[in-house]
Protein backbone atom coordinates (compact mmCIF):
# COMPACT_ATOMS: atom_id res chain seq x y z
CA UNK A 1 0.00 0.00 0.00
CA UNK A 2 1.01 3.34 -1.25
CA UNK A 3 1.73 5.67 2.52
CA UNK A 4 3.03 9.05 -0.15
CA UNK A 5 -0.29 10.41 1.00
CA UNK A 6 0.85 10.53 4.55
CA UNK A 7 2.61 14.08 4.72
CA UNK A 8 3.35 13.97 8.28
CA UNK A 9 6.31 12.24 8.66
CA UNK A 10 5.82 10.81 12.21
CA UNK A 11 2.58 9.42 11.20
CA UNK A 12 4.06 8.22 8.23
CA UNK A 13 6.63 6.80 10.56
CA UNK A 14 4.11 5.31 12.80
CA UNK A 15 1.56 3.52 10.10
CA UNK A 16 4.30 2.14 8.80
CA UNK A 17 5.49 0.26 11.71
CA UNK A 18 1.90 -0.56 12.00
CA UNK A 19 1.62 -2.22 8.20
CA UNK A 20 4.89 -4.13 9.02
CA UNK A 21 3.84 -5.07 12.34
CA UNK A 22 7.38 -3.27 13.64
CA UNK A 23 6.36 -3.58 17.72
CA UNK A 24 9.50 -1.30 18.33
CA UNK A 25 9.15 1.17 15.87
CA UNK A 26 6.04 1.96 16.49
CA UNK A 27 6.98 2.43 19.88
CA UNK A 28 9.38 4.54 18.69
CA UNK A 29 7.21 7.59 17.17
CA UNK A 30 4.90 8.03 20.65
CA UNK A 31 5.82 10.00 23.62
CA UNK A 32 6.41 8.39 27.36
CA UNK A 33 3.28 10.00 28.68
CA UNK A 34 0.53 9.32 25.86
CA UNK A 35 -2.99 9.78 25.99
CA UNK A 36 -4.77 6.70 23.94
CA UNK A 37 -8.46 6.58 23.31
CA UNK A 38 -10.36 4.13 21.77
CA UNK A 39 -14.08 4.57 20.40
CA UNK A 40 -13.58 7.78 22.66
CA UNK A 41 -12.79 5.90 26.11
CA UNK A 42 -8.88 5.52 27.76
CA UNK A 43 -7.08 2.62 26.94
CA UNK A 44 -4.48 0.91 27.54
CA UNK A 45 -1.50 2.03 24.33
CA UNK A 46 0.98 -1.02 25.36
CA UNK A 47 -2.01 -3.56 25.80
CA UNK A 48 -3.48 -2.29 22.18
CA UNK A 49 -0.38 -2.22 20.91
CA UNK A 50 1.00 -5.81 22.04
CA UNK A 51 -2.06 -6.84 20.72
CA UNK A 52 -2.35 -4.92 17.12
CA UNK A 53 1.04 -5.50 16.14
CA UNK A 54 1.12 -8.55 12.77
CA UNK A 55 -2.83 -8.62 13.24
CA UNK A 56 -4.27 -5.42 12.37
CA UNK A 57 -3.48 -2.68 9.50
CA UNK A 58 -4.91 -0.39 7.29
CA UNK A 59 -5.99 -2.16 3.94
CA UNK A 60 -6.67 0.86 2.08
CA UNK A 61 -6.48 4.80 3.08
CA UNK A 62 -9.20 6.55 2.04
CA UNK A 63 -8.88 10.51 3.30
CA UNK A 64 -6.07 12.29 5.41
CA UNK A 65 -7.08 15.55 6.75
CA UNK A 66 -6.17 17.92 9.59
CA UNK A 67 -2.60 18.71 7.72
CA UNK A 68 -1.95 15.10 7.65
CA UNK A 69 -2.34 14.17 11.64
CA UNK A 70 -6.09 12.19 10.54
CA UNK A 71 -6.56 9.12 8.97
CA UNK A 72 -9.56 7.39 7.17
CA UNK A 73 -9.74 4.27 5.91
CA UNK A 74 -10.68 0.30 5.79
CA UNK A 75 -9.20 -1.70 8.17
CA UNK A 76 -8.43 -5.40 9.36
CA UNK A 77 -8.27 -7.04 12.68
CA UNK A 78 -7.55 -10.77 12.82
CA UNK A 79 -9.95 -10.51 15.66
CA UNK A 80 -12.57 -8.07 14.99
CA UNK A 81 -12.65 -8.41 11.06
CA UNK A 82 -12.59 -5.86 8.15
CA UNK A 83 -14.28 -1.98 9.16
CA UNK A 84 -13.72 1.56 8.40
CA UNK A 85 -11.74 3.65 10.75
CA UNK A 86 -9.98 6.41 11.92
CA UNK A 87 -6.64 7.27 13.70
CA UNK A 88 -6.29 10.76 14.85
CA UNK A 89 -2.36 12.03 16.10
CA UNK A 90 -1.75 15.09 17.98
CA UNK A 91 1.96 15.71 18.48
CA UNK A 92 3.82 16.62 21.26
CA UNK A 93 6.70 19.55 21.44
CA UNK A 94 9.21 16.77 21.83
CA UNK A 95 8.02 15.37 17.90
CA UNK A 96 6.58 12.61 19.32
CA UNK A 97 3.05 11.28 19.62
CA UNK A 98 1.38 12.17 22.04
CA UNK A 99 -2.53 11.66 21.72
CA UNK A 100 -3.78 8.96 19.38
CA UNK A 101 -7.29 8.55 19.03
CA UNK A 102 -8.54 5.55 17.55
CA UNK A 103 -12.50 4.13 16.69
CA UNK A 104 -14.66 3.19 13.81
CA UNK A 105 -15.90 5.45 11.52
CA UNK A 106 -19.67 5.94 11.71
CA UNK A 107 -22.25 4.81 8.77
CA UNK A 108 -22.39 8.81 8.39
CA UNK A 109 -18.72 9.24 8.14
Amino acid sequence: MNLEMLTQPIVRSAIQALQQGDHSAWLAQFSPDLTFTDEGLPANFLKFSEHAMGHERFTSIDRVENQGLDIYGAFHSDRWGDFETFFKFQLGGDGKIRQLDIGQVSPMG
